[in-house]
């Protein structure tokens, strides 16, 4: 098998968590999402940095959120999704003269496949986000997916799956959510984002808040020994009778019950839940520590999603408080899933996405750690460049954004996919699947091994890390894709 297994991560095979968590593994609510965390092997951290991913639930139009721009490449865009007369607007295409206030200017063009130099211009809901790539504080990585082995569509329509293994279950969402985020389809226990979080786990003084959620559960965070600390955008989910003032108006009670929740007892189970009780305790009163700390004056936008990333910013500025050097952080929006109505609410979700990422960015600014924090987007997969009629069906490769300070922006990385729907043997065709759904050219596990390798993941270890790697790294798929200074 080509996919995650977990016996391969040799560094960290030893901490299996069955001991551990066999007497952890009673559950009081979210805040209990703790274990028992053993040390771990890890590399040196000298200084801080986070990783915050950026979900997308539902399958971001990827050629409506970076639109080719040029002419030759948007009057083909243009008439593969049904536009007006004249460039302008028509089915799901956006008008050209609506993206001239989002115009990428890079450093230098991208050529595509053909050879022929590319434009391209972000959404026209994306102005903060544009402006961070025009100012060199974002990247573009065009055309990532999943993938198991490098395929061209020759490859892909082969019957010989063993020497040409696709990732299992393309265009599922929830399948596609988790090999996102974890190389495996649905059911994955163990993400590259909590694995990464595994090294990091001894080199902060509590390892707790390692790796931590703002938007629920996702196996994006689990590690084999790290699990996902969970907050809400108002702070840390308490134990309120343990928490409280007073239970049932009373003091006494409260001192009562309290004590009993986290007494020693001399059975096991019960020892053992009571002590993990006290420890999401002594958390919660971690992180209201930390997010007493005047927070940054950057204003976000009242949405749930900037809301999110507004709570990620004051957990980094209380990162000493916290105990961590190292952490990975999870937030996500959910609506993509665009079959219909596609031009309306997409402009919505990504001015949101622009809006909240660009406020971030200010806020490590701001905080003096833009050049320690670099956000990324994630998604279940790209979209068909044909139309449906009103919005477009699954697909497969996409393009990403990467904000932050140490990001190598003002720039593209990867190669930009023809446009094209066409079935045949033209070299234009060769980087789709039918119907505009992108082969990727990257893969998943070369843009987690460059945020890894700058997050300060040792070589040896990202094959533990991320499976797939390791069938990567010839020409044209290198591991580091070098939008990261």
């Amino acid at each position: 098998m080509h996919l995650l297994q977990a016996q391969h991560h040799t560094r960290r095979a030893f901490l299996k968590r069955s001991g551990q968590l066999a007497l952890t593994g009673t559950a009081l609510p979210l805040a209990l999402n703790l274990a028992a965390m053993g040390e771990a092997a890890a590399f040196d951290a000298t200084d801080y940095k986070a990783l915050v991913c950026v979900f997308l639930y539902g399958g971001n139009d990827y050629a409506n959120t970076v639109v080719t721009y040029d002419d030759p490449s948007y009057n083909l865009y243009s008439a593969i999704r049904g536009g007006g007369v004249g460039q302008t607007a028509g089915g799901i295409a956006l008008a050209k003269a609506d993206l001239a206030a989002t115009l990428l200017n890079p450093a230098v063009a991208p050529v595509d496949v053909l050879g022929q130099a590319r434009q391209y211009a972000l959404h026209p809901s994306m102005s903060g986000v544009a402006n961070l790539f025009n100012t060199g504080h974002a990247a573009v990585q065009l055309n990532v997916g999943p993938l198991v082995v490098p395929l061209t569509r020759a490859q892909y329509s082969n019957s010989n799956r063993a020497l040409y293994p696709r990732p299992p279950q393309l265009f599922s969402h929830n399948d596609q959510q988790s090999i996102w985020q974890s190389s495996s389809p649905e059911g994955s226990k163990v993400g590259w984002g909590g694995n990464i979080g595994d090294l990091a786990l001894s080199g902060n003084s509590n390892s707790l808040f390692t790796c931590m959620s703002v938007t629920g559960n996702a196996v994006f965070l689990s590690g084999d020994t790290a699990l996902q600390y969970q907050v809400s955008t108002t702070g840390a989910i308490r134990i309120r009778p343990a928490t409280d003032p007073t239970v049932y108006g009373s003091s006494a009670v409260r001192g009562a019950l309290n004590s009993l929740i986290q007494q020693a007892r001399p059975q096991k189970l019960e020892n053992e839940y009571n002590r993990v009780t006290q420890r999401a305790i002594n958390a919660e009163g971690s992180v209201t520590a930390a997010l007493a700390l005047t927070p940054p004056a950057t204003v976000f936008p009242t949405d749930s999603f900037a809301q999110q990333l507004k709570m990620v910013a004051r957990l980094i500025k209380g990162q000493a408080t916290l105990g961590a050097t190292r952490q990975v952080f999870f937030v996500s929006l959910g609506g993509f899933d665009l079959h219909d109505n596609l031009v309306g609410q997409q402009s919505a979700l990504m001015g949101r996405v622009s809006a909240a990422m660009t406020a971030f960015y200010d806020a490590t600014v701001e905080m003096g750690v833009a050049n320690k924090v670099t956000a990324f987007t994630a998604s279940d997969f790209g979209r068909t460049l044909a139309s449906n009629g009103d919005g477009s069906d699954h697909g497969w490769g996409s393009h990403h954004l990467v904000v932050g300070g140490a990001v190598n922006g003002k720039a593209f990385y990867g190669v930009p996919p023809p446009v094209s729907v066409a079935n045949t043997a033209a070299p234009e065709d060769q980087w789709h699947v039918g119907q505009g759904r992108l082969l990727p050219s990257t893969s998943v596990d070369q843009y987690a091994a460059t945020l890894a390798k700058w997050f300060g993941v040792a070589d040896g270890e990202l094959t533990g890390i991320l499976p797939n790697l390791g069938h990567f790294g010839g020409t044209g798929y290198p591991v580091n894709l070098g939008f990261m200074l």
